[in-house]
């Protein structure tokens, strides 16, 4: 079976320079850090780009990917190729999703919408953020129906507040419900601590929450009236460090689809999601926003995919920047990639568009990867793909 072609972007690319057309933004999506924070404003790039402490996390995830080697095989026939895998009973025809990004306004005036448009037409999973700057219904009437389309949760202390959400994501026809773990408390960031840049303290960001029910009625004053106060509600009721393992019963309480646990790094971790009855891990340190000095994702990858992965879908993110690494977070037991910064910098850069190409660019990348290195499908790829080298 022949799935689609999306190495045929290049071909588009070349055709278009027959008329003197050359891409708007690079092809190579290591490149769109630097051209956003010489295009855009340093507020919404540095919230983007900055990771906790000195970053070094961040380093450590690209360089825990860039410890590995591909070592393609030659003479395979590739010429019929299928991305496309199977995640929580939806049949996606790539393994990439748009992982949760926050307060997408600051980047384009567009916002979430414009990017859950992107992966609606491609066929990719959306998965919208909690602290998103537009609400879940109309990031869902922006894909229109039939898009696959997740919810991320930041887990509120207000019990009310979180089943409203669950309820108005399931309404809206979000499939899965993706958790985070490690975001309980804001880690020390220093790029936006420099400028004192926090875009929820403005009501940026708290889109979802202003206009939920379950969140007004805990105001004295309705949000328009008195919007320093919701605010100051919102910041107390947020999130909440006391959670324990045992509290995933209220989730899937209240959730009767996939529930996908963001953040594990730990095999014991991601053994304790499976004894709990969840779906799905994310392998993730947030992008290094959270701890400095964590372990690199794709280091603790293999562990988990070793513990977990016959019982859950692995997922994985942070450091992803290539269709390489695509390539690579697969073949160490990823199900699946979730794409963060490089779609924010394509949205901040050129709104829609920038987006679709951004993940036209991964994907054809990707796809040429898979097929030079002698593989016609994701299930091909397994450890013995690659090497390591290093330390």
């Amino acid at each position: 079976m022949q799935g689609r072609d999306w190495s045929a972007f290049q071909f588009e690319v070349y055709l278009n320079g027959m008329d003197g057309t050359v891409p708007r933004l690079p092809t190579d999506l290591t490149r769109l850090e630097e051209l956003a924070a010489a295009r855009l404003a340093p507020g919404p790039v540095g919230y983007v780009a900055g990771s906790a402490g000195s970053g070094r996390t961040e380093r450590a995830n690209r360089e825990a990917l860039d410890r590995w080697a591909i070592v393609p095989r030659m003479l395979r026939d590739v010429r019929e190729r299928d991305m496309g895998v199977e995640l929580f009973g939806r049949r996606l025809p790539a393994p990439v999703a748009l992982a949760p990004v926050g307060v997408l306004s600051i980047m384009h005036p567009d916002a979430e919408p414009a990017a859950a448009r992107a992966a609606a037409a491609l066929g990719l999973p959306f998965t919208l953020s909690s602290a998103a700057s537009t609400t879940l219904e109309q990031v869902a009437e922006a894909m229109g129906e039939g898009a696959e389309r997740w919810f991320q949760l930041y887990w509120p202390k207000d019990r009310d507040v979180c089943r409203s959400f669950l309820a108005r994501a399931k309404a809206a026809g979000y499939t899965a419900l993706v958790v985070t773990l490690d975001t309980w408390l804001l880690a020390w960031r220093p790029r936006d601590l420099d400028r004192a840049y926090l875009p929820f303290l403005h009501g940026v960001g708290t889109a979802n929450y202003f206009s939920d029910p379950a969140f007004r009625a805990g105001l004295a004053k309705p949000v328009e009236e008195d919007p320093r106060a919701a605010v100051l509600h919102w910041a107390q009721m947020f999130a909440d460090p006391g959670k324990t393992w045992e509290d995933l019963a209220f989730l899937r309480e209240h959730w009767e689809g996939p529930i996908v646990l963001k953040g594990v790094l730990h095999p014991d971790d991601a053994r304790r999601a499976a004894d709990a009855g969840m779906d799905g891990v994310v392998v993730s340190n947030h992008g290094g926003r959270q701890v400095n000095g964590a372990v690199g994702a794709a280091d603790a990858l293999p562990g988990v995919a070793d513990a977990v992965g016959d019982r859950l879908t692995v997922l994985f993110d942070s450091g992803v920047r290539t269709g390489d690494d695509v390539l690579k977070a697969l073949a160490l037991g990823a199900r699946g990639v979730l794409l963060g910064r490089p779609y924010a910098y394509g949205l901040g850069l050129d709104g829609e568009a920038g987006v679709t190409h951004v993940l036209r660019s991964l994907l054809a990348e990707f796809d040429l990867t898979m097929a030079l290195s002698g593989h016609t499908r994701p299930a091909e790829l397994t450890r013995d793909v690659l090497v390591r080298h290093g330390a």
